[in-house]
């Protein structure tokens, strides 16, 4: 395994290293040694998380080598432990100055990356180093847990109350052997993702959820999501020890909003309604036993075995303060529409009307502890006491730090500061009101309003960690662009930054800014144009032409949900939808997480199917497939983003941030620069269209082309927000026709320099014809390694110069014509005239139509149905029609209807393929030719208007004399869009549906 020195540190990595990635750890290693900050931005596809994981893990090993050479010194007094090599030259990164470094100081690491799914991907690419730490990866009950009767509990705090209950009493097996267990040498040497941590488990009998915590303990590496740590209530809650330790963000670009909404609440009326409820079911329970004869004063919940001891004075002061509590935030009268603000400091005033101050704080949390506790291990009806929990936690948030009397006003101040209290109406009640819940109470049905503390400034949680006393804090993703605006919201230094370069050559990438689209008009998604019909039009007009000269896998990304939905009923009803599903069948992303996977899954499928042209996937900047998702190679050869992301300039949260930014700057407080609240909500539109563009190139090898369809890109202040290693490729386009022209040229070039492993069908036939694939932008044919005819589909390629040479910008990319239908034609015309190959030629086309279609291929079965395959296809009849429609609308996934119909279509047309076989065989004679030519040119003038078909006449006799087949099919196209020509071409009567013994391809041969 190759290694490299960097600042005296040697590091093994699994391959020779590109510069950008000896770049990217030479500055991990600098924030490391010099206990700085440091904020690394590098392209996905640069291999940023193995060089994080490669020079942290070797650092760590130096600064262990490095406290046994000091140790070795002591020992040797002095004198060198091998000649010529002095101990100084080991290094001297572990003795942090003059301060003595023992083996219990070796730091630990916490990596967190933003969900699980993401840290799996981080293990596995630690399992191919050669670095072998004790790992521990941190996870939740509801993923680690493995007790049946505590997963069967619905509500996740139920499930949590349970589990310590269960672990108190010891009455959990899983659990009583965790400490047996985690000492086993080949679990603590092992490398285990949260799927193996509960293989682990259920093979063991052994609770993954409190291993993983016992392997805290010892781990030299902790993984873990980063709201455990940026969430104070979760870092107490696991335990999470900072002191000395390198914290490592992964996937960095949402920290921000981590940060933000880890220390922000919503107090609805629902939670407080929920706990009264609760409390009162305990009132009850009291009310029952001193029925019973037992005294009010000697009562306590401890006697009904639950082992707590409150008494009922507490539990009735409990209720009150949640009444009061209640009462306190309804008493404000709120416009409908609006909102009442408040400075944070304000949340202190409020809560004291309830009795909540700092000296009843402790007492009223214990108590609240306790009822939770008791009421989530009783056996019977559910009781949500998802109320209780949320007031246990708001106490711990607004009443944090532990301040003497005299210094409580400065510590409240400190902890408000970058808060904002905001009462509002609660607009979920009409929800609710809809959807009548029998279980619930009467008091919480009733309209009330939404107590929100907001969170404005990052840099509060990213300050909480510096104050536990981390050796430095590393955050790194693919776009975190710009990077002077991302720190000075974190409000803590890094004197450490980096904007790494690619690992791609300049030929991998097109980037194009896309002014207007085919027909002229601006596309802009600003919001007094984006719902405008000639806009949307325009832009799906755009897609469509996108969709015909980018190969394969096709990512359109929208602004929002709510604009992806209304702009694809738009083009669903004006054919825009049709034309794209025809060349891309389109798969949408899904609002809710149940049917992500499967619609994910379908666009794979699609896109590796080799019968498809490709797929596209429509999708939603700051969704899921925007982050993270791996769109490698064909699955995303071009990300086309169709506007600005800006937040909702309207939402109460986005207007109190501005405001709180614009407070800031005039404040100008010494050594701190804030961003002023314009630039922070251009900052957020432009940071989630940097994350949907990182979803093409994923690799050295891979390439792909990005469409910027707005006009608002073509700004410099606007250019400039994209990222470092995107904005040299950047152009801009004042004509459609030019980006076709150009990214044609560029896929023609990349697919020849960097040829993708062919692909393949599930079970291909030996009689499986070569078809053109109008994906493909330099025109040639997708041939299969298989098929017998694949020498003749290249011969044809060859004997014909026009299909090299012709560039794309030549068509009409306003779709006057299918290029699957102009390719089509121009292979089955060259054929028919062919000295060579003549009649036999033909027939060997029309037995490849004869075979039974493929169950995973689309085959045309015959011309005619690759022609009602084009863009311009109207269906074979209303149940097609209606077919299509329905398949827009459940994403395709379940397609075999369709296939269904196509091989039945398949079937019914080889008859006529095989009589047309058997016909073309016989000797026919040049008289009975000219005749059956005239009575051809006769159906021809029955189906075709008098202008269409001296058109026709004309562009056959022009041809006879200039041998011009490019002027022959652009004038014979008529026969293919007019519906009433394709009995012609199948050889079929109009008048009587008979078939006839040649098909029109042969007739037009005979005319020429």
């Amino acid at each position: 395994m190759p290694s490299l020195n960097l600042r005296q540190v040697t590091v093994n990595f699994p391959f020779p290293p590109y510069d950008c990635q000896k770049d990217y750890m030479d500055k991990v290693i600098e924030c490391l040694q010099k206990k700085v900050n440091g904020v690394l931005e590098s392209p996905t596809g640069t291999g940023k998380t193995l060089c994080l994981l490669c020079a942290t893990l070797a650092w760590r090993e130096h600064f262990k080598d490095t406290i046994s050479a000091r140790k070795i010194a002591e020992r040797l007094g002095g004198e060198e432990m091998f000649q010529k090599t002095s101990l100084s030259s080991w290094g001297t990164a572990a003795t942090d100055g003059d301060t003595p470094t023992y083996y219990t100081d070796v730091p630990k690491i916490i990596y967190a990356s933003r969900t699980h799914s993401q840290l799996t991907q981080v293990i596995n690419e630690l399992k191919n180093t050669s670095y072998r730490p004790k790992v521990s990866l941190l996870g939740s009950r509801e993923q680690l847990c493995i007790n049946q009767e505590v997963m069967r509990q619905e509500s996740n705090h139920v499930k949590v109350h349970m589990c310590r209950g269960k672990v108190s009493t010891r009455s959990c097996v899983y659990y009583n052997n965790v400490e047996e267990k985690s000492t086993d040498r080949d679990l603590v040497n092992s490398i285990l993702d949260v799927e193996d941590l509960v293989k682990y488990g259920n093979k063991h009998r052994v609770c993954p959820y409190y291993l993983s915590r016992s392997l805290k303990q010892q781990a030299d590496i902790v993984f873990m999501p980063y709201n455990y740590l940026l969430d104070p209530k979760s870092r107490r809650a696991h335990n999470i020890e900072l002191n000395g330790a390198v914290v490592i963000f992964d996937e960095a670009h949402n920290v921000e909003k981590t940060c933000e909404e880890s220390t922000s609440f919503d107090l609805t009326p629902y939670d407080l309604a929920s706990a009264i409820n609760a409390v009162d079911r305990l009132l009850v329970e009291q009310a029952k036993e001193v029925s019973r004869g037992d005294s009010v004063n000697d009562f306590n919940v401890e006697s009904l075995g639950s082992g707590l001891k409150l008494d009922i004075d507490t539990i009735a002061k409990i209720k009150q303060i949640l009444l009061d509590l209640e009462a306190a935030i309804d008493s404000y009268d709120i416009p409908s529409d609006k909102g009442i603000t408040k400075p944070g400091i304000f949340i202190y005033e409020l809560l004291e009307r309830a009795h909540l101050t700092y000296s009843s704080k402790t007492a009223v949390y214990e108590a609240l502890e306790q009822i939770s506790g008791y009421l989530a291990g009783q056996t019977g009806i559910f009781l949500n006491t998802s109320g209780l929990q949320k007031l246990s936690d708001i106490i711990q948030l607004v009443f944090c730090g532990e301040p003497s009397e005299k210094d409580r006003q400065l510590q409240m101040q400190t902890n408000t500061a970058h808060f904002k209290v905001h009462i509002h109406k609660d607009t979920s009640y009409n929800k609710k009101k809809q959807s009548a819940d029998v279980w619930a109470s009467a008091s919480s049905k009733k309209q009330g309003n939404v107590l929100s503390y907001w969170c404005f400034s990052p840099g509060f949680s990213m300050q909480d960690l510096v104050n536990q006393g981390v050796r430095c804090i590393i955050l790194t993703s693919g776009t975190l662009s710009p990077l002077s605006s991302f720190t000075s919201e974190m409000r803590i230094p890094f004197p450490v930054s980096l904007e790494n370069r690619h690992v791609i050559e300049r030929d991998q990438i097109f980037v194009s800014i896309i002014e207007q689209g085919p027909d002229g008009v601006h596309l802009s998604s600003a919001f007094d144009k984006r719902f405008l019909p000639e806009n949307m039009a325009s832009l799906g007009n755009t897609v469509v032409n996108l969709s015909r000269v980018v190969p394969h896998g096709l990512l359109v990304f929208f602004p929002s949900f709510p604009l992806m939905e209304k702009t694809l009923e738009f083009w669903r009803a004006n054919g825009q939808a049709d034309r794209i599903e025809n060349l891309k069948p389109i798969f949408v992303e899904p609002k809710g997480k149940g049917t992500f996977n499967e619609v994910i899954d379908g666009y794979y499928s699609k896109v590796n199917d080799p019968a498809s042209k490709g797929g596209s996937f429509f999708a939603v900047c700051r969704g899921k497939a925007s982050e993270g998702l791996d769109f490698a190679d064909t699955f995303g050869r071009g990300v086309i983003i169709t506007g600005l992301p800006f937040p909702p300039k309207m939402d109460p949260r986005v207007i109190l941030k501005m405001q709180f930014l614009d407070e800031m700057c005039r404040r100008k407080a010494p050594g701190l620069k804030y961003l002023t609240g314009q630039e922070w909500y251009k900052q957020q539109a432009f940071r989630a269209v940097n994350q949907a563009i990182g979803r093409v190139i994923r690799h050295k090898e891979d390439f792909g082309a990005i469409f910027l369809c707005d006009q608002r890109f073509k700004g410099t202040d606007a250019r400039a927000q994209l990222p470092s290693w995107v904005r040299p490729y950047v152009r801009l386009y004042d004509r459609f026709g030019n980006v076709v022209r150009d990214v044609s040229q560029f896929f023609r070039v990349a697919q020849k320099l960097r040829p993708v492993i062919e692909k393949k069908a599930a079970a291909e036939s030996s009689g499986t014809v070569c078809l053109p694939d109008a994906q493909s932008s330099s025109s040639t044919f997708l041939s299969s390694s298989q098929s017998c005819f694949a020498p003749k589909a290249k011969a044809l390629d060859a004997h014909l110069p026009s299909l090299k040479r012709r560039k794309l910008s030549e068509y009409d990319y306003e779709e006057r014509l299918s290029m699957t239908v102009k390719e089509f034609f121009n292979v089955l015309f060259r054929v028919v005239t062919d000295e060579h190959t003549g009649a036999k030629g033909m027939a060997q086309i029309c037995i490849e139509y004869e075979c039974e279609v493929q169950g995973s291929q689309r085959r045309p079965a015959n011309l005619l149905d690759a022609l009602e395959r084009g863009d311009h296809r109207h269906g074979e009849d209303g149940d097609a029609g209606e077919e299509k429609a329905h398949h827009l609308s459940t994403l395709r996934l379940q397609n075999d209807k369709r296939m269904d119909n196509e091989l039945r279509g398949g079937k019914r047309k080889i008859k006529l393929v095989q009589e047309q076989k058997a016909s073309m065989s016989e000797d026919v004679s040049e008289e009975d030719k000219a005749i059956r030519a005239k009575k051809f040119l006769a159906e021809m003038k029955k189906s075709l208007s008098q202008v269409n078909f001296d058109r026709i006449i004309e562009a056959l006799q022009t041809y006879k004399k200039k041998d011009d087949l490019d002027v022959l099919l652009t004038e014979t196209a008529v026969l293919a869009e007019d519906a009433n020509t394709h009995s012609l071409l199948r050889g079929t009567s109009v008048t009587n549906r008979e078939p006839q013994s040649q098909s029109g391809i042969h007739w037009i041969q005979m005319l020429l």
